[in-house]
């Protein structure tokens, strides 16, 4: 009988049994001196023990405004130093810190602050082209919970931010926390309805923060980039309590993205580490001077959040001095990380699988229709279960029962594969995996192979209904400056690589793929527009949208 697909992780280092404030203070005593946080956009720094007397100012605060225990306190602002204050403050005092998209508008503003119950809103004034003061007052009204907002930059945050702090309030609040309190909610970006808020308490994200940035080797001598968004686990667990539980210093290089930024901060501030979705490698590997950015500091990093592109990898690997550059899988719900490559593995299997099994962590494949554990090899749902899986979706227990099932395993509904050395490979998504004619297509498999085109930057792959064979695909592709692709051109390249029925039947030419703020690709937007564009008749003659002829 063949191996099932199921891995444990073994460590010799245990699980950490503190609250997120016991383990800032934990590093701020073995080194207060040490450089925490820079905040380059506002040209500020911070050390370890500046860095807590910080955060116990927002604390302190926050317990003379009556903020109690288990308090619902939301943060809608990009990447910012008052956002990390924030986090921190919130775990000392065990408030639930709620994490607000800063991309949502006000009908998703609204039904956070309500499905959340929360009752202090801390917020940018604005960004972008978003007035988040006006959306706020907008929906205030509608709002029961929410008794009180704080604009950063206001008068009011600057006395928040400089009050005494009291020690003794502080240090009575956390005699009456427990590392199993929630203690933060993010939402997960739904593609359809309302997003679900995960429940999530300091032992899931401490640990999952402090072994990721264990696996990546950080010390006190590392400097991470972090250009991920704080609203999201990359940002906030693998980026700042990554850095902090392990002494390694947080560089924030923009409130947003952006790639030149980016370079200039591990240029300049010499960082060991940078994060980032495919997307965002992508668009820095893009740049025009690329070339004459010195990121010869960068020893590793994080590629995830979205499949990772076989030869993005590569130039990662070889053009941005990224030798142990990891690849991570994960989920909200899972805190987030379930899977990561390593350090000491060799070039195929950083770029191939998503690594094997975390710490203190459980994975298993299971066949979607049986539930019973797959064989090696073959392809099922990914599962996990351990430490990391969250308490719950927030006052969601049916959706949370659909979720974990009775024996505590999360169901990520990603199609995936465990070979006999226990590594996962990502195949596709349960809702994604196109059947065409009867035949299953995992678009994953596709567009590993589009990347090798030279004229691709980037492609997506979705299915889209057809009258003959149920559904067909179609290929989004970005291209490469000065570069021209065709149907022909694609088919041409693809036959007697790929079978027949994998070849795109549809090419549709896009400047970027719909995305969430996080860097993942909305392939459910992508459907419901190429369903649209496909239905105004004959394809070939809609801009943009190029069709070839079934043979």
């Amino acid at each position: 009988m063949s191996e099932r697909s199921y891995a444990s992780g073994s460590s010799d280092l245990p699980l950490i049994g503190r609250t997120i404030g016991e383990d800032l203070e934990r590093t701020v005593a073995r080194q207060p001196e040490h450089e925490a946080l820079v905040d380059l956009p506002a040209g500020r720094r911070w050390s370890y023990g500046q860095l807590d007397e910080a955060v116990d100012r927002v604390a302190t605060s926050l317990i003379q405004l009556g903020i109690a225990q288990g308090d619902r306190v939301g943060i809608w602002s990009p990447n910012c130093a008052e956002w990390v204050f924030v986090q921190y403050a919130t775990a000392k005092i065990g408030a639930v810190l709620v994490n607000i998209n800063p991309a949502y508008r006000t009908h998703e503003l609204e039904y956070v602050l309500n499905q959340a119950g929360i009752r202090l809103l801390i917020a940018a004034p604005s960004f972008k082209t978003s007035d988040y003061a006006a959306m706020i007052s907008q929906v205030r009204d509608q709002c029961a919970a929410l008794d009180d907002v704080v604009l950063l930059g206001s008068d009011r945050w600057s006395g928040i931010a400089s009050c005494d702090v009291d020690h003794s309030a502080l240090a009575a609040r956390a005699a009456t926390l427990r590392f199993d309190d929630p203690i933060n909610i993010q939402y997960t970006s739904g593609t359809t309805g309302f997003p679900k808020g995960a429940t999530l308490s300091h032992h899931n994200i401490l640990n999952n923060g402090f072994f990721v940035g264990s696996l990546l080797g950080y010390t006190d001598a590392d400097r991470v980039c972090v250009p991920v968004p704080f609203y999201h686990c990359f940002g906030m667990v693998m980026g700042n309590l990554g850095a902090t539980s392990n002494g390694a210093t947080i560089v924030i290089p923009a409130p947003a993205f952006d790639p030149a930024a980016t370079l200039e901060a591990v240029q300049s501030e010499r960082c060991t580490s940078l994060y980032g979705v495919p997307t965002m490698f992508i668009a820095e590997l893009g740049l025009s001077d690329f070339a004459s950015y010195y990121l010869s500091s960068l020893r590793t990093g994080i590629m995830a959040g979205a499949p990772c592109p076989v030869e993005v990898m590569k130039r990662v690997v070889s053009e941005m001095h990224m030798t142990e550059v990891t690849i991570m899988y994960g989920m909200t719900e899972t805190s987030p990380v379930s899977t990561m490559t390593r350090r000491s593995d060799d070039i195929e299997h950083r770029v191939s699988t998503v690594g094997t099994v975390m710490p203190h962590v459980e994975v298993q494949i299971v066949d979607p229709v049986t539930g019973l554990t797959s064989p090696r090899g073959s392809a099922g749902e990914l599962c996990t279960r351990g430490y990391s899986v969250m308490l719950g979706y927030w006052d969601a227990p049916e959706q949370t029962a659909q979720a974990v099932d009775a024996a505590g395993w999360m169901h990520t509904g990603d199609l995936a594969t465990m070979d006999d050395d226990g590594y996962v490979a990502i195949v596709g998504r349960i809702k994604d995996m196109v059947l065409r004619g009867g035949e299953n297509i995992y678009p994953r498999e596709v567009e590993e192979f589009l990347y090798r085109h030279p004229a691709i930057a980037d492609v997506q792959v979705i299915g889209v209904p057809d009258d003959k064979y149920g559904e067909e695909l179609m290929a989004w592709v970005c291209l490469n400056p000065g570069t021209a692709l065709t149907i022909d051109d694609l088919r041409s390249f693809c036959d007697g690589q790929l079978a027949h029925y994998k070849i795109p039947r549809y090419l549709y030419l896009c400047e970027a793929f719909p995305m969430t703020v996080t860097g993942k690709v909305r392939k459910v937007e992508m459907r419901e527009r190429a369903i649209e564009i496909l239905g105004l008749g004959d394809p070939t003659a809609v801009a943009g949208v190029q069709a070839r002829t079934e043979t």
